[in-house]
């Protein structure tokens, strides 16, 4: 996996280089030739790990039973007939540029699985999936495939997924973030911006908290984004000299090297040398020099600063984004779940994507971005109870339905797209697939049909699995 490393560079020459030219500059190569959009295009796919109950955010169900639909009030939206949870306040207000999916369905309730087809867009499951752990035979990411079919922009890979890789406290590795059966060499880029921290959850600093134990506050989480300038000591022209010295190293032992992983490796070098002489890119990555008025729009933690990144991202060219918005399924609300999806959850989500749709609009971009926001699966319909764990009830985990947030490239103006039954426990119209919804983010990058891409035995498979959700521009 291809992992951007914010800590500093070593000064030892070769390793330095090697670190950077790795870190910023492994774009997949694969036969054939990237397919471009008549526009520049691109997709940001909010992923809430750990699955937002319908109920409680994008699909109220107020005339149910009281252990069916909980605790919060709906509130009316800007969209006449349109409702969604009090705690969405700036969402509601803004349902002139947003859409809602209320029907996508799968039939896992289990996360690993739930995720791998959540990411990949695909619903079977590899053969010899393991839960636990990432495998050369999964299938490949949404953001792996991207990564290989679109083109690079300003120096930057096409595909992004930040803040972090997903991986559950116990260790647990989330498969289907990865290359799979592309191999290795295409997993996607992962600016790792955050510190995985293991104890608690949430929008850090701002929304910390635990599961069961409610608000805290740890001293040694960070969020830094990548430094592009050079290590503190090495001037430009040392720099210069030092690059011409491997040079000349690397023309002596040309002969060497394979040809390919030559060409390759000065195709990194000189993506690494590029950015980290462009002090615009190194601007773009410093979200903390931002003007405190946007900061406070998107929220002073880290749903709001990774959402800001991706804006900033998508505007220099980055053309698919994934973000992943809370560590160690941090939406997995078993227990506990009004108090703190009302007072840590709702309230930083509901800031910082009202933030970033607002910026996409008032810029002219959301006509050529989708904003797509959704999770592994939904939560039941009925409220349970783990004592043993939780002082307050919660959902467990239902991948019959869930709701997904669609906004640009078409998808405005308040639409609802299927539907639930009373219960909001099964689609009643209209349903969702992960295929169809991949299909719309392909749609929307102006990636063809016919577009095929190719595994480690170099054999043609088809991207598309559906059609993509109507109703796109």
């Amino acid at each position: 996996m291809t992992t951007l490393n914010l800590k500093k560079c070593p000064h030892t020459r070769r390793r330095w280089l090697t670190s950077v030219s790795t870190a910023l500059a492994t774009q997949p190569f694969v036969r054939g030739n990237p397919v471009p959009s008549v526009k520049p295009r691109s997709v940001i796919y909010i992923f809430l790990s750990g699955g937002l109950a319908q109920q409680d955010s994008f699909d109220p169900k107020p005339q149910a039973a009281d252990d069916i639909r909980g605790e919060f009030q709906p509130i009316a939206t800007q969209t006449p007939g349109l409702q969604i949870c009090e705690h969405l306040p700036r969402l509601a207000a803004r349902s002139n540029l947003w859409s809602v999916v209320r029907s996508l369905t799968h039939p896992y309730n289990e996360h690993s699985q739930g995720h791998a087809v959540m990411m990949s867009g695909r619903t079977p499951m590899p053969v010899g999936f393991n839960p636990s752990l990432p495998k050369p035979t999964d299938h490949p990411s949404i953001a792996a495939l991207m990564g290989v079919l679109l083109p690079e922009q300003n120096g930057l890979p096409s595909s992004i997924v930040l803040p972090e890789k997903l991986i559950h406290r116990t260790g647990r590795v989330i498969p289907g973030q990865f290359g799979g059966v592309m191999g290795s060499q295409h997993d996607p880029w992962m600016l790792s911006a955050s510190r995985f921290n293991a104890k608690s959850y949430g929008a850090w600093p701002e929304y910390e908290f635990h599961h069961a134990r409610g608000k805290e506050t740890s001293d040694d989480l960070h969020f830094r984004t990548p430094g592009l300038s050079l290590p503190e000591g090495l001037s430009k022209s040392h720099f210069g000299d030092r690059l011409e010295l491997l040079s000349q190293i690397e023309l002596r032992d040309r002969s060497l090297h394979n040809l390919t992983e030559t060409e390759r490796f000065s195709r990194y070098r000189e993506r690494a040398i590029s950015m980290l002489g462009d002090g615009q890119l190194s601007r773009m990555f410093d979200i903390h020099s931002a003007e405190a008025s946007e900061l406070q729009r998107y929220g002073k933690n880290t749903f709001g600063w990774s959402l800001m990144l991706s804006r900033r991202l998508v505007e220099s060219g980055v053309s698919f984004v994934q973000v992943n918005l809370g560590n160690n399924e941090t939406w997995d609300t078993h227990g506990n779940a009004f108090p703190n999806l009302k007072n840590y959850l709702l309230p930083p989500m509901d800031r910082a994507v009202s933030a970033l749709l607002d910026d996409l609009s008032n810029s002219g971009m959301l006509e050529s971005t989708l904003v797509v926001m959704a999770g592994e699966f939904g939560r039941t319909p009925k409220i349970s109870s783990l004592p043993a764990h939780y002082e307050e009830p919660g959902r467990d985990h239902w991948g019959t339905v869930q709701s997904v947030l669609l906004a640009g490239c078409g998808f405005d103006g308040g639409r609802i797209i299927g539907s639930t039954d009373s219960q909001g426990g099964q689609p009643t119209s209209d349903p969702q697939t992960p295929e169809t919804l991949a299909a719309t983010m392909y749609s929307a990058l102006g990636l063809p049909p016919h577009t095929q891409w190719h595994d480690l035995q170099d054999r043609p498979i088809p991207l598309y699995n559906a059609d993509p959700i109507s109703g796109m521009t």
